[in-house]
């Protein structure tokens, strides 16, 4: 009995680890290894590829996250993974954006690759109203590892360390050969990807405009989380102002003789985030 079972718990086992995974690179090497346990190519599997991984995998956490992707699969904007069945699409870079218009296009039936020039998620600035409630913030850094553990579900191939440089135009002759692009390192494979969609997202080329506030300081300082009991029990502030807690501020000023007038601390499981701005 114990050998039969086996396989079963083994691929529970991968299935937690690639859950609970907390890089990019451990979600990325995690769900390989769930993949070739289940002897599931890939590149070839019925998308979205949550579901062949759902026909082996029959538990509750399993299921609970199978129930969520089946009630999203299922708007009929989608029309049943058909409304983009023929395309395929290339995503430049890992980011927020890049990694939730990888969702949609799998839900709505793309081929999607996704490339990332780095391995790592690094940003642990923070996203507000994310959620309800007073706290409602989440950071960069997680927000990516969540988007990302659904990009691999529903069957995107996301190839890190693999910088987009340029696109290649379509050739007639001698054979047609549709659109590519010129990657780094050259001799990736995916250089020789012909693909009809191509969505940068990668941020450079917006402009961007800067305020300078001569009367204000805005003081930002982030200390690494600990974990400590001490840490735990301080407050998170998601984000107010004098105008709405003028009694806050005043205590705050006659406690440390500084006059704010925005106050933000946040805390992730790496670090401590607090913002500041005094006049």
């Amino acid at each position: 009995m114990g050998d039969e079972s086996y396989p079963e718990c083994r691929a529970q086992e991968l299935f937690d680890e690639f859950v609970s995974a907390a890089t990019c690179r451990a979600a990325l090497r995690s769900f390989g290894q769930l993949c070739e346990h289940l002897q599931l190519n890939r590149s070839a599997a019925e998308r979205p590829l949550y579901r062949p991984i759902k026909r082996h995998l029959n538990y509750w956490r399993a299921n609970a996250l199978w129930a969520k992707l089946d009630r999203r699969a299922a708007q009929m904007e989608y029309l049943r993974a058909r409304a983009c069945s023929n395309m395929t699409c290339v995503i430049i870079g890992a980011g927020p954006c890049g990694l939730r218009t990888a969702v949609e296009l799998s839900f709505m039936g793309a081929r999607v690759v996704l490339l990332e020039k780095r391995d790592s998620f690094s940003r642990n600035n923070f996203y507000g109203k994310f959620c309800a409630g007073s706290i409602d913030h989440i950071s960069i850094r997680r927000l990516q590892l969540v988007l990302l553990k659904v990009a691999l579900l529903l069957g995107v191939q996301v190839h890190v360390n693999v910088e987009f440089r340029n696109l290649c135009s379509p050739v007639v002759l001698p054979a047609e050969v549709g659109w590519r692009m010129e990657v780094s390192p050259k001799s990736h494979p995916v250089s020789q990807l012909e693909f009809d969609v191509i969505i940068g997202a990668d941020g450079p080329g917006f402009r961007r405009k800067e305020f300078r506030g001569k009367l204000a300081i805005a003081i930002t300082a982030n200390f690494k989380n600990r974990n400590t009991t001490a840490e735990a029990k301080v407050e998170e502030i998601s984000g107010v102002a004098f105008i709405f807690n003028q009694r806050f501020f005043q205590e705050l000023r006659q406690e440390t003789g500084r006059f704010s007038t925005m106050s933000v601390s946040l805390r992730d499981s790496r670090c401590v985030f607090n913002h500041h701005l005094d006049c």
